[in-house]
């Protein structure tokens, strides 16, 4: 009875940033959506954008025409499909930035991130209406579905559907080990996670890279043990310094750039582990990098990873924020309404005024 007067109080239509082409992202209205067999529908209440949104918007990558944008959704259930079960109306819930299904063959091996094919788990903001809206359907709800404890804030919760499972991720394929060094490339969202994400997988000495000051401060909170500006130093030879000439044990690269992974792949250990999260735009050339990897003899380890989704893996990052050894606050560094959209795209997109995080809400 609740749900269906829910029902009837809903919009026939809601505001959304659509992407109708390469450099263009802009606030339009859709038809409210409807949730079919096994799909939820939730109300946003707190969404952002992401580096990805940026690389769809100057046309670096590929989004289907009219699709709403954004893959990072925390917001309350307003209606459930048929056959979702766990759940109540008005339950404050998010979801993770890959949607896998949890049944086809990639999910069953456990490779949600490439849930239909090669990276198609990535479909919100994508293939799917994503999460830049004041409605979003929740895809396979009974798998990405994850309620969110109730003394925990949206803004304290804002990155775990993607950079805290990105930055995780880095550590997880770079098999961080208690005592390990651990060098992060590039601290914008996706990097300040992965020192997070090091800091709790056991890493003892954390070294961070970037080239703007506020964000080397801001990786110090979130747990670097060193921080190295690329403009005031070579990063390699400080890297190789701090390990008295060894290197690295791990090397996460969370750009996207020739450069940050040459430099990557040439500050870890014979037998280190390079585990690059970011997304790039442009092929990778190797060959620049051969003398890191001394000619195929150093065994030298490349892994590539999405940030992987799922209830439980959303509910673990839960609880390592809501214990209190994972602090999310700080990242949030400005706040727009949804109607105010495309000039938060313009600050994003152009970094400035000390940017790392944008909540956008509703």
């Amino acid at each position: 009875m609740f749900q269906r007067s829910i029902t009837r109080l809903l919009p026939k239509t809601i505001k959304a940033a659509v992407f109708k082409k390469a450099g263009d992202i802009s606030l339009d209205e859709k038809p409210m959506p409807v949730p079919k067999l096994g799909e939820a529908l939730i109300q946003i209440t707190t969404t952002t954008i992401c580096g990805s949104d940026i690389h769809l918007r100057s046309g670096e990558t590929a989004a289907q025409v009219g699709v709403t944008v954004g893959h990072e959704p925390i917001g309350k259930v307003v209606q459930l499909g048929e056959g979702v079960t766990g759940f109540e109306v008005g339950q404050r819930v998010l979801c993770g930035a890959i949607t896998p299904c949890g049944t086809c063959s990639s999910c069953q091996e456990g490779m949600g991130t490439q849930c239909g094919g090669p990276a198609q788990g990535c479909k919100l903001g994508f293939s799917l209406d994503g999460s830049q809206a004041e409605y979003m359907i929740v895809p396979h709800a009974n798998y990405n579905l994850t309620s969110i404890p109730k003394n925990l804030t949206d803004e304290q919760v804002l990155s775990v559907p993607d950079i805290l499972s990105t930055g995780l991720l880095g550590s997880e394929y770079g098999d961080v080990r208690v005592g390990d060094t651990v060098v992060v490339f590039a601290q914008g969202p996706i990097g300040l996670c992965a020192v997070a994400g090091a800091r709790l997988m056991g890493a003892t000495t954390i070294i961070a890279v970037d080239g703007l000051e506020n964000r080397l401060e801001m990786s110090k909170k979130m747990g670097a043990d060193h921080t190295l500006n690329y403009n005031k130093c070579n990063p390699v030879e400080e890297v190789l310094r701090l390990t008295e000439g060894r290197g690295a044990d791990v090397a996460i690269e969370a750009l996207g750039s020739q450069v940050t992974f040459d430099q990557a792949l040439r500050s870890i250990k014979p037998g280190g582990r390079l585990s690059s999260l970011g997304v790039y735009a442009h092929d990778i050339n190797v060959s620049v990098a051969m003398e890191g990897l001394a000619m195929g003899m150093s065994a030298k380890q490349v892994s590539f990873g999405l940030c992987p989704g799922g209830r439980e893996r959303l509910r673990r990052l839960l609880n390592a924020v809501q214990s209190g050894r994972v602090n999310m606050e700080g990242l949030v560094t400005h706040r727009f309404k949804l109607d105010e959209i495309e000039k938060a795209y313009d600050l994003f997109a152009n970094q400035r005024d000390g940017v790392l995080k944008i909540a956008i809400t509703p």
